[in-house]
């Protein structure tokens, strides 16, 4: 599945626009987003809202988030270009060609791996089993409970670590 935006006679030039496709290309479109949101040229910006508005229509027709959308296209062509004259000397005029350009953006959806379900594995019957050994006296299970019965145990305080705790507090 895929989604299709031509964006066509943008006034940025060509070769402005393509420079910003080589970085691009390899991130998600929601990451060329962010990279092109720091971006101060009039070329970033025109790709910035021409991606996010590719987004959002791929949203609308293949119905994923913009997380699992990859660029399989973008590219930049040439469009028109308006010529205009600025005077110049000995009446001569010299020509300034405004160029523009066509963006063209084919986001897919990724494929996301589904997991095969394993089966299980037959469990292999127990062939022989241990019996449990038996308490051999009685003495070290009452020894255990008694040990159970002592709810604490106040540690030992040592005299010289009180008077270093008060000389802190104290100061």
């Amino acid at each position: 599945m895929e989604a299709k935006a031509y964006f066509i006679n943008l006034r940025v030039s060509p070769k402005k626009a393509r420079f910003y496709l080589p970085a691009i290309k390899k991130m998600k479109p929601a990451e060329s987003l962010e990279f092109l949101m720091y971006e101060s040229t009039d070329a970033a910006v025109i790709l910035y809202k021409a991606i996010k508005s590719a987004i959002s229509s791929a949203k609308q027709i293949l119905k994923v988030e913009d997380n699992l959308l990859n660029f399989k296209l973008l590219s930049v062509e040439q469009g028109q270009k308006l010529k205009r004259y600025r005077p110049g000397s000995r009446g001569n005029a010299k020509s300034i060609n405004r160029r523009m350009s066509h963006i063209k953006i084919i986001l897919e959806a990724i494929k996301t791996p589904v997991k095969p379900v394993k089966s299980v594995k037959s469990v292999k019957s127990v062939k022989s089993v241990k019996p449990v050994k038996s308490v051999k006296s009685v003495e070290s299970v009452e020894s255990v409970k008694s040990v159970e019965s002592v709810k604490s145990v106040k540690p030992v305080k040592s005299v010289k670590s009180e008077k270093k705790v008060k000389k802190l507090f104290n100061k």
